[in-house]
């Protein structure tokens, strides 16, 4: 893989959300990571190169996230937060028999009375978190299908925002990148115009809680 110095250390440095955050923080001695992921950035642009471009290139990259961490604590973005408790989660390859039969399940859950249903239908497989009273209607269903992955016990967490949300970027971005310091597991993602959802196991829903409801410096 070709490119410059500065746009390969960037990969590099994304890769990792704890060296991103430290980079972020101030916290990252420049010349011990250079030394380490030098082999890296030469094999990715073809050629030699010095310890210290990496170390200029990891300033001029750490003063770039600074500036854009400041910018995004100052979107005027509102949102609150919406827990729903005792999520099943099921994914299965994808086909047209199974499709054809997913309305019966919308037609069953009411989002109105608190219940919780999301489907993805991706290329190949297809992805169905519900509420866990409707799992024996959900197993049913899925009664001779191809099932890849299955879980229980799982949270779902809604940002609902309201505000310049669709033209910020980087905020699911940053929500996710919180996360990952967290070492919070995220099983599924859904967005919508408004809405961003993180469905993840019961035993990090406090942590994950606690992470999102201090999302872009703010307290809800």
């Amino acid at each position: 893989m070709a490119g410059s110095v500065s746009g390969n250390v960037k990969r590099i440095v994304d890769r990792s959300p704890f060296i991103h955050e430290m980079l972020v923080q101030g916290i990252l001695s420049y010349s011990n990571y250079a030394e380490k992921i030098q082999p890296d950035v030469e094999k990715m642009t073809g050629s030699q190169v010095r310890s210290a471009a990496i170390v200029m290139a990891l300033r001029r990259y750490g003063d770039e996230l600074k500036k854009r961490e400041l910018a995004e604590q100052q979107v005027n973005v509102d949102y609150q937060i919406v827990m729903k408790t005792n999520i099943f989660d099921v994914n299965l390859v994808r086909n047209d028999r199974f499709i054809s039969r997913i309305g019966d399940l919308y037609g069953r859950v009411s989002p109105e009375q608190g219940d919780f249903l999301n489907i993805s239908l991706g290329n190949h497989e297809i992805s169905l978190a519900v509420s866990e009273k409707y799992r024996p209607m959900v197993e049913e269903l899925v009664k001779g299908e191809e099932v890849l992955h299955q879980m229980d016990d799982l949270v779902a967490l809604t940002l609902v925002f309201t505000g310049d949300f669709l033209q910020t970027p980087g905020i699911v971005y940053e929500a996710v990148r919180r996360l990952a310091w967290e070492a919070v597991n995220v099983i599924e993602i859904v967005s919508t115009m408004n809405e961003l959802t993180f469905v993840i196991g019961r035993e990090d829903s406090m942590a994950a809680f606690d992470v999102l409801q201090s999302f872009l410096g703010k307290k809800k």
